[in-house]
């Protein structure tokens, strides 16, 4: 790895192997959080002493939030009944359509595939966008993987900004946004349905005020209703 000069600070150039290794070995981690976080099978004392908090319930979706120290957790999650976690997630993963359920992301393209399942990937955000997004561009991996219980994992985060400027360098109109371990879990249920989590870390560096909050949790339940609207939309699909 060495270092090379660039206009809007540090980047290094990395081979891909080496950014393979990396990846694979941060997403491994990231994975086991969201599978974690996503665990129904707990009591009320286990969410309790979890720190979670159930925040919202709207048009079927649960939003619970949790905090360490400065990083803030938001989880969203809904039952789709008659829609399998291989329907569902055909349509999260289709990223030249992410913008038809995520109505603040601008752009979003494929920087570099590394594997069949691991990709580095592009977003932007515009001027309308939710606070921490706003005219926000950011360069994230994802990696998709099926556990051996049959639930999808797809795991997404940035990567470190020097590595990220050596990729893509940022652009002047832009400022590089930090998304730290988010992603969905999508679980198998009786009746070729699904449990859809979806995960979403925040380090603010402080305090969150609630109307950000509020505008949040709405942002959460709009990204699965939007989704579950996009799988219904599919002619081999139907839900309810």
């Amino acid at each position: 790895m060495r270092s090379s000069p660039s206009t809007c600070g540090r980047s290094w150039s990395i081979s891909e192997d080496s950014l393979r290794r990396y990846v694979f070995h941060a997403s491994e981690n990231c994975i086991q959080e969201l599978l974690s976080a996503s665990d129904t099978n707990r009591d009320e004392s286990f969410t309790l002493n979890d720190g979670w908090k159930v925040v919202a319930m709207e048009n079927g979706v649960e939003i619970s939030k949790r905090r360490s120290g400065s990083l803030h957790t938001f989880r969203s999650r809904r039952v789709l009944k008659s829609v399998s976690p291989q329907q569902f997630m055909t349509v999260a993963n289709a990223i030249d359509a992410a913008k038809e359920w995520d109505a603040d992301l601008v752009e979003a393209n494929y920087i570099k595939d590394l594997e069949e399942n691991l990709s580095i990937i592009r977003l932007r955000f515009g001027e309308k966008s939710k606070p921490l997004f706003r005219n926000r561009e950011f360069i994230v991996y994802e990696r998709r993987e099926t556990m051996d219980d049959g639930t999808l994992v797809v795991a997404v985060a940035s990567l470190p900004k020097e590595i990220a400027a050596g990729l893509h360098p940022k652009q002047n109109n832009s400022i590089r946004g930090l998304l730290l371990q988010s992603g969905w879990v999508v679980e198998k249920l009786e009746d070729d349905s699904c449990m859809v989590t979806y995960i979403a870390q925040l380090d603010p560096a402080g305090w969150l005020p609630k109307c950000f909050v509020n505008r949040f949790n709405t942002k959460l339940v709009m990204i699965i209703e939007n989704l579950k609207k996009q799988v219904l939309s599919c002619p081999t699909t139907a839900a309810t």
